[in-house]
């Protein structure tokens, strides 16, 4: 099993990150490593609850992947299983952590994957969810006057 860790700087205060992280308006700003658009977002966020994400690439292939809520601390820390259920191959449930920090100029996140089969997953999820946060940063950076 092995992890990976990222940390973005967000434009804007950690409760409005929070809900883009956890509300379905929020997550089609976001998911997906690259512009394509994401088609459905379901969110149930309290433990126990569930969530679903499916999105398009721009190579026209579509993914989903789904989850259930393990811990939420608003606007500190979310926790969630993750695994994909189409369109990836799957290799099982994994853990995703999202920590967030109040800093002078916005958030600071750091986003924690892990429990990720090999090498191999764990440089393809990296790939993918630096574009989606690189997607979430500059969403923030492109509405900032509006968002603080």
């Amino acid at each position: 099993m092995t992890s990976l860790t990222l940390v973005r700087r967000i434009a804007a205060r950690p409760s409005i990150v929070f809900d883009a992280l956890t509300t379905p308006e929020g997550i089609r700003v976001w998911w997906g490593p690259d512009a394509g658009p994401v088609l459905l977002a379901e969110t149930d966020p309290r433990v126990g609850g569930r969530f679903r994400v499916r999105f398009r690439m721009l190579d026209g292939s579509e993914h989903e992947s789904s989850g259930e809520y393990l811990e939420l601390v608003r606007p500190e820390r979310l926790a969630m299983t993750w695994r994909w259920t189409e369109g990836g191959d799957d290799p099982g449930e994994s853990l995703v952590e999202i920590d967030l920090r109040a800093v002078p100029d916005g958030t600071e996140l750091t986003f924690t994957h892990s429990r990720l089969q090999d090498d191999e997953t764990r440089k393809s999820h990296e790939k993918g969810w630096s574009g989606a946060l690189d997607k979430l940063e500059r969403h923030f950076l492109a509405s900032e006057g509006e968002l603080r």
